[in-house]
């Protein structure tokens, strides 16, 4: 027993120590090949050392990567998905921008992209990516959920700012009435029918309960405020 517990712990102490040197290694790997062309393999290669050690990887990546070559965006694509595995999504927006410079209208790159923005806390560049992708692709259907979602928290905000304000006038005159009808009107326009435009969509493509609730929100606000 003793002799089995000695050669587990020895295995352990071995492959830790292979660990530590795992980056290192594939990335001279990955250096030869790229001289022999083997892109896919590289790729392959760089894809295990950027787990091994993530630091080595984009550093090899900045200072060894030929930058117009064919294989440099596949290896930044590496970086992206990477860093958004593990929630580092600053650098995960890096790498992602870095590659849509190589393949700008690509969908699953700006879906990607968009995704990582939002969780940044870039709701209004989330929303700009994915008004890019639906012109791309009008049926992309995480970029419809996004906007009519977007949409319809920005209306729901904005109105609420309204109503606040609206209440705080103790005794509104007709100019300020108007002006108040005139907001919701326009909260409703650029706001909820922008939303339900969206969700609409959402609603040929996915049978989402979520979306149809939404809708019928709107469908109530819509007699209200017009």
């Amino acid at each position: 027993m003793r002799t089995l517990t000695l050669l587990f712990t020895l295995m352990m102490l071995f492959s830790g120590a292979l660990s530590a040197q795992t980056a290192g290694e594939l990335l001279r790997k990955v250096s030869v090949a790229l001289s022999k062309g083997q892109d896919d393999y590289a790729v392959s290669l760089f894809r295990q050392s950027a787990n091994a050690g993530a630091e080595q990887a984009e550093m090899f990546y900045l200072t060894r990567v030929e930058k117009d070559s064919p294989v440099a965006p596949r290896l930044a694509n590496e970086l992206a998905a990477y860093y958004e595995r593990k929630r580092s999504y600053d650098k995960a927006y890096l790498f992602y921008r870095e590659y849509l410079q190589y393949h700008p209208e690509e969908i699953s790159a700006l879906v990607s992209c968009a995704g990582v923005e939002m969780m940044r806390g870039k709701e209004k560049e989330a929303m700009r990516i994915y008004e890019k992708v639906l012109l791309l692709d009008t049926d992309n259907l995480q970029a419809n959920i996004f906007l009519g979602n977007y949409f319809y928290l920005q209306a729901e905000r904005d109105k609420k700012k309204l109503e606040e304000e609206y209440k705080k006038i103790s005794s509104p005159t007709r100019m300020q009435h108007a002006r108040y009808r005139n907001g919701l009107h326009d909260i409703y326009y650029y706001g909820y029918a922008k939303a339900k435009e969206y969700l609409q969509k959402v609603i040929q493509l996915f049978p989402s309960t979520e979306a149809e609730s939404l809708l019928q929100k709107i469908a109530v606000l819509q007699k209200e405020m017009e």
